[in-house]
C-alpha cells in the first residue's frame, strides 16, 4: 500500500536533512577552528618558541654553573678530580684546607655587600616569592650576584648545594625575557616555570621532575594551560645535560636483591616520621644559626663584609678532621646509596652535615638546601636502614633501599615537595623499582614536617621576613595592593567628608599612601570603620591628606583578585 503523501514526506525529511545539517556542521566547525588558528595559534606557537628557548638558555646557565664549580675546585684545591675531593683533602696542608674557607668567604662578602641591597644571597624562596608577589620576576642585579657568591662558596669549601643558585639564576634569565617582551603576569609566570623547569633538569638530569617542581614548589598550581610549555623547557634542559655528560644517573646503585619488600613497609612508614624529624631539625638548625650569627655580628659590631669568612674559617677548622663536609657532597650520598658506610659513620656524617649547612647559611654564604637534604636523607636512610635490617634479618632487604627512600624522604620534607622530590629520587638513581618503599617514607615525612613548619623551608624563609605564603593566596593577596590603587581622593564625587577624616586622623587612624591592603584590612575590623583616610607624613607639617580608601572597595579590588588567581589556577 501506497503510504499517504504527508507520511511519506516526514519519513523522508530526516534522510535528506541530517546529512546537509553535518556537513554543515563539519564546515563549522572548520572554520572556526581556521579562525582560532589564524588569531591564537601563531601567538601559542611564538610561545612555546620563547618557552624553548628559554629552557635552552636555562640549561645552559646550569650546565655552566656546575662547571664553573668544577672549574675553580679543581683550581683552588690543585685536584684534577673533584668527584673524590674528600680524600684529597688528606693530602693537603692544614692551614691551606682552612685559609681557602676564609678566602671565599671574604670574595662571597664583598660580591654580596657591594651589588646587593641586603647582603643576602638569593635562592628559591625568592623565586616563589616573585611567582607569588611580583608577576614572575626576581631581582636581576642581586640574582647574577647571588650566583657568582654561590659559585665561589661551593667552590671554596662551603657545605651547601648548587640547585637554588641554578634555579634563582634561570630565573633572571626568565625575568629579562619577560621585561623585553612586556608580558603579562600569567604569561611571566609560565615562563618563570619554563625556566625553573630547565634548570632543575639539567641539574638532576631528571626532566619529569624538573617539570613537576617547576608546577609543585614555585608556580604552586598544575594548571593545563602551564604544562606544555614547560615540558618543552624542562625537555631543553636535560637534553643540555646529556649533551654533556649522557644520560647515566647521578648515582649508580648496589643491586636491591630480589627480595619483596611488602612485609618491611612498617618499617618504611616507621623511617618516614624518622626523616620528617630530621627534616624539621635541618630546618631549624638553619634558622637558628642565622638567628645566632646576627646576634654575634651585632654584638661584636662585625663588618657584614666579613661575617661569610667567619663562617669560612669555622668550616675549615671542621674540615680538618671532617672533610666529608665540604662541597655539595654527592661523594658521601653515593657511598650511602651503596651502602659504603657503617652506622657511626652514617650517624656522625649526617650530624655534621647539618652543622655545615647551618654554618654556611648562617654566615650568610651562597648555595641552596637541595643537595645537603638529599645527602642527610640518604645517611639518614642508611643508619635506619643498618639498625632495621640488623633487628629482622630475616625479612628485610638491604641497608640502602632504606638510604634511597630516606634520600627522597627527608628532602621531600625540606622542600614540601613529595611529588617532583619523588620522581627526582627515580631519575637520579635509575631505579623505579622501590617506588612504593619511597612512596611511604616520603608522604609521611612531609605530612610531619608540614605541621612542624611553615610547609617548607622556603616558605618558612619567606614567613620569617613577613610574606605569608604558605596560607595560600586568601593570605598574601593584600600584600599584592597598595592604598592608593582604591583610593578616594578629596576631590572625587563619592570622597568621604574632609571633617570625619581629620577626625579620624586627631585620633592616629589612617595609613600612608604607599601602605599595602594588608595593613589596611585590620583596622577596618578593630575600629568598625568604613573609611580610613589615607595621608603623606612630614616631619615638620601636618599630614597631607590625599583621600580616603573605604573597605568596599578594598573589598572588591580583593575579591577580583582572587577571582583572578582562581582563573589562572584552573585554566
Amino acid at each position: 500500500m501506497t503510504p499517504p503523501q504527508g507520511t511519506r514526506a516526514m519519513s523522508e525529511a530526516p534522510q535528506t536533512s541530517y546529512p546537509r545539517t553535518a556537513m554543515l556542521a563539519i564546515r563549522d566547525g572548520l572554520l572556526d577552528t581556521l579562525r582560532l588558528m589564524r588569531l591564537k595559534g601563531p601567538n601559542q606557537i611564538q610561545f612555546w618558541l620563547i618557552a624553548l628557548a628559554i629552557g635552552t638558555a636555562s640549561g645552559l646557565a646550569a650546565l655552566g654553573f656546575r662547571l664553573g664549580i668544577d672549574a675553580l675546585q679543581r683550581f683552588v684545591y690543585g685536584t684534577e678530580d673533584t668527584r673524590h675531593l674528600m680524600r684529597h683533602l688528606g693530602d693537603l696542608p692544614w692551614y691551606w684546607v682552612v685559609a681557602i674557607p676564609v678566602l671565599g668567604g671574604l670574595v662571597v662578602g664583598v660580591i654580596l655587600n657591594w651589588f646587593t641591597p641586603d647582603g643576602r644571597v638569593r635562592s628559591v624562596a625568592d623565586v616563589i616569592e616573585g611567582a607569588a608577589l611580583f608577576d614572575g620576576r626576581v631581582e636581576k642585579r642581586a640574582g647574577i650576584a647571588s650566583a657568582f657568591a654561590s659559585l665561589v662558596t661551593l667552590s671554596t669549601g662551603g657545605s651547601t648545594g648548587r640547585e637554588g643558585p641554578v634555579v634563582h639564576m634561570a630565573a633572571v634569565i626568565s625575568s629579562w625575557v619577560s621585561i623585553r617582551i612586556h608580558a603579562t603576569g600569567l604569561t611571566s609566570r609560565d615562563l618563570l616555570g619554563c625556566a625553573v623547569a630547565a634548570a632543575v633538569s639539567a641539574s638532576f638530569n631528571a626532566p619529569i621532575a624538573g617539570a613537576l617542581f617547576a608546577l609543585e614548589v614555585v608556580l604552586r598550581h598544575f594548571a593545563v594551560h602551564a604544562f606544555a610549555p614547560i615540558v618543552i623547557a624542562s625537555a631543553a634542559g636535560t637534553v643540555i645535560n646529556r649533551l654533556e655528560f649522557g644520560g647515566v644517573p647521578e648515582f649508580d646503585l648496589v643491586s636491591q636483591g630480589a627480595l619483596a619488600f611488602y612485609v618491611e613497609l612498617p618499617a618504611f612508614l616507621l623511617m618516614g616520621f624518622v626523616c620528617g624529624i630530621v627534616a624539621v631539625l635541618l630546618m631549624r638548625a638553619i634558622f637558628m644559626a642565622d638567628d645566632f650569627g646576627t646576634w654575634v655580628q651585632e654584638k661584636t659590631h662585625l663588618p657584614p663584609v666579613l661575617r661569610p669568612a667567619s663562617a669560612g674559617l669555622v668550616l675549615g677548622l671542621l674540615a680538618l678532621g671532617f672533610p666529608h663536609i665540604i662541597g655539595v657532597g654527592y661523594e658521601t650520598t653515593s657511598a650511602a646509596l651503596t651502602g659504603k658506610l657503617v652506622l657511626r659513620e652514617a650517624v656522625v656524617f649526617a650530624v655534621l652535615k647539618v652543622v655545615a649547612v647551618a654554618i654556611t647559611m648562617a654566615g650568610r654564604m651562597g648555595g641552596g638546601v637541595f643537595s645537603p637534604a638529599l645527602m642527610v636523607g640518604a645517611l639518614t636512610g642508611l643508619a635506619f636502614g643498618v639498625i632495621s635490617t640488623g633487628v629482622v634479618p630475616n625479612f628485610s632487604g638491604t641497608p640502602t633501599l632504606y638510604a634511597l627512600a630516606g634520600m627522597g624522604a627527608v628532602a621531600a620534607a625540606v622542600l614540601g615537595a613529595p611529588i617532583s622530590t619523588t620522581l627526582i629520587v627515580f631519575e637520579l638513581t635509575g631505579d623505579w623499582q622501590t617506588g612504593l618503599a619511597v612512596m611511604v617514607t616520603v608522604s609521611i615525612s612531609t605530612a610531619l614536617a608540614s605541621k612542624l613548619v611553615d610547609r617548607s623551608f622556603f616558605l618558612t624563609q619567606l614567613e620569617r621576613r613577613g610574606t605569608h605564603l604558605a596560607a595560600g593566596p586568601q593570605a598574601y593577596l593584600l600584600a599584592t595592593f597598595r592604598v592608593h590603587q582604591c583610593l578616594r581622593a578629596v576631590d572625587s564625587a563619592r570622597a568621604a567628608s574632609e571633617e570625619a577624616c581629620r577626625d579620624l586622623i586627631s585620633q592616629g587612624i589612617y595609613v600612608s599612601k604607599n601602605a599595602t591592603l594588608e595593613a589596611a584590612m585590620p583596622m577596618f575590623d578593630k575600629g568598625n570603620l568604613t573609611f580610613i583616610p589615607v595621608v603623606t607624613l612630614h616631619d615638620d607639617h601636618p599630614p597631607q591628606l590625599h583621600g580616603a580608601v573605604f573597605q568596599i572597595d578594598a573589598l572588591r579590588l580583593y575579591n577580583k583578585a582572587l577571582a583572578a588567581t582562581a582563573a589562572e589556577e584552573h585554566s
